[in-house]
This record gives structure tokens, C-alpha cells and sequence, in this order.
């Protein structure tokens, strides 16, 4: 067996663990169905919240990596909406290092996508419309004031990490603001074991966009006057709370509050950010809303 495979099926066998340790420690009696509960019960929909934030971020990666028949697999047929340019085997990567960690990633995302939806069971929401084309024509154009048209995040690596950034953030904020609606500590434990793996992903997409903060990318912009942009947007319409890949002259490796830690964000700012608009029920990545009670 290769390094790789071993350390896949490790990565697999220990989120198979927390499904039955974790999860479902606190859940005997419940049968199969770890997160059985009443509809009043928070958890449940706060974690098929997230569920939905998974298949969006699952089926971004996946697309680059030539793995988006397994997302696809999972939670219904809902259609993914991608530009005519990225193949079903995916994105052709120049930077190798690059490359890993997008690999890397994508394994992380898929995984999150089965966990969560294998603990859910059947209260598990079906995968929504997602949009992965025009939503990010749409971001780009918002983002720069309309300097930047047709951005396609499959075009090459540097708009792929681009797009990378308008996710990563949201999933940290969102899962740290999801920590005050749980109600129990097994769920909680295992929303904040996805919350450290997406915010290794949000410092890791940050320090490769810092390195080419000075190259110009689009229209006449520099990679860290786009990334502002971006960040500036997510600020407007989630709560103020956003960073650039810069602050007084430093490096910011996350969007960090006055205690250094990171930002929280609540369940409207976060669909505000990936409407594409305030106060919206539908639109941008999710051209028909997210699909649950919290939507």
C-alpha cells in the first residue's frame, strides 16, 4: 500500500471513530441515527447548516482534482453548475505544491460531506443547486466594482486560490459562530474538529496568496488589492468582520478579533456572504437557498 492510500484510509478510519465514539456516545438509544431528535432540537439544523456549506466547498475541490462524481454521489441530483472549461478529470496544475494541497483539501472536504451526512442519517438535507459559474462572475464583478468580468476560479492556479479565499474564511467564521447554538457537547466537539481542519485550509490558501501578493492578476490588480476587494465585500455584507491578506504592513494569516481569535459569524451574515446579497432567501453559490430549516 502507497503512503498516500495509508494515510487516506487513516484519515477515513478516524473520522469512522468519532462517528461512533463522538457522535454516537451521545446518542444510545437513538438506533442508527445519531442525530435523531425532535424538530425543535437545534443541533440538527445547525449541523445540516453546515452539511449545506460542505457540499458547496466539497464540490469547489473536488471539480479541481477530477473527484466530483463522489459529491455527486452523495445527497441527491441536484445540479452543480461549472464553467465549460474545467474537464471531468480537472484543473492542469503548473505549481506542485500547489497541486498537493488542493489534493489535500478536496480529501478533507469530501470526508466532512460523508461524515456529516452519515451522522445526520435520515435527517440528513438533500445537496442543493449549486452554482459554481456564474456565482463567481457575479463575486468578481461585486468585489472589484465591476473592473473584473467572467472570473472563473478553474482558469489557472493563482484564480483558483482566489476563489479559494472567498470560502475558507466563511467556513472558520461560520462554524465558530455555530458554537453558540449547540446544545450538545459530543456535536460540539465534533463541529470543532471541522472548524481546526477548515481553518489549516483558510491559513494554508492565505500564505500561498501572500506569497504572490505583488503580482498583478486581473485588470490591472495586484493579487493583494483583489484579495482586499474580496474581503472588503464578506466585511460589507457579514457583520464588518473581514481581513485582507494585510494589516499596517503586516501579514494577516487569519481574520482574527481583538483577541487574536477568530472571527464569529451568525447564520445570516454567513448566507448574506454566499447569497451574494443581504437578507436574501436564495442566489449566488446557491442559485435556489440552501436546503433545511436554516436557510
Amino acid at each position: 500500500m502507497s503512503e498516500n492510500n495509508s494515510k487516506t484510509m487513516n484519515r477515513r478510519a478516524a473520522l469512522g471513530t468519532l462517528g461512533k465514539i463522538g457522535l454516537g456516545a451521545a446518542a444510545l438509544g437513538l438506533g442508527g441515527n445519531v442525530l435523531a431528535a425532535p424538530a425543535k432540537d437545534i443541533d440538527g439544523d445547525v449541523l445540516n447548516f453546515a452539511l449545506n456549506l460542505e457540499y458547496l466547498e466539497a464540490a469547489f475541490y473536488a471539480a479541481a482534482v477530477g473527484r466530483l462524481e463522489e459529491v455527486r454521489a452523495i445527497g441527491g441530483k441536484a445540479e452543480i453548475a461549472l464553467p465549460g472549461n474545467i474537464h471531468k478529470g480537472g484543473m492542469q496544475f503548473k505549481d506542485s505544491n500547489i497541486e498537493a494541497f488542493v489534493h489535500s483539501i478536496a480529501d478533507d472536504e469530501i470526508e466532512h460531506v460523508k461524515f456529516l451526512h452519515a451522522a445526520l442519517g435520515k435527517n440528513a438535507v438533500q445537496r442543493p443547486l449549486l452554482d459554481l459559474s456564474s456565482a463567481f462572475d457575479a463575486a468578481g464583478q461585486a468585489a472589484s466594482g465591476g473592473a473584473i468580468k467572467g472570473f472563473n476560479p478553474y482558469t489557472n492556479e493563482l484564480f483558483f486560490l482566489h476563489g479559494a479565499f472567498i470560502f475558507e474564511d466563511v467556513g472558520v467564521t461560520a462554524y465558530n459562530g455555530a458554537a453558540t447554538l449547540l446544545t450538545n457537547p459530543a456535536y460540539l466537539q465534533a463541529a470543532a474538529g471541522i472548524l481546526a481542519s477548515e481553518a489549516y485550509h483558510a491559513g494554508s490558501i492565505r500564505t500561498f496568496l501572500y506569497q504572490s501578493k505583488d503580482i498583478v492578476a486581473a485588470a490591472g490588480l495586484t493579487v493583494e488589492q483583489i484579495v482586499g476587494a474580496i474581503s472588503a465585500l464578506r466585511g460589507k455584507v457579514g457583520g464588518g468582520k473581514d481581513k485582507g491578506l494585510t494589516d499596517n504592513g503586516m501579514a494577516v494569516l487569519l481574520p482574527d478579533n481583538d483577541m487574536a481569535g477568530a472571527f464569529a459569524r451568525t447564520t445570516r451574515e454567513v448566507l448574506n456572504i454566499v447569497y451574494l446579497a443581504p437578507n436574501a432567501s436564495k442566489g449566488g453559490f446557491f442559485p435556489a437557498g440552501l436546503n433545511g430549516a436554516i436557510k
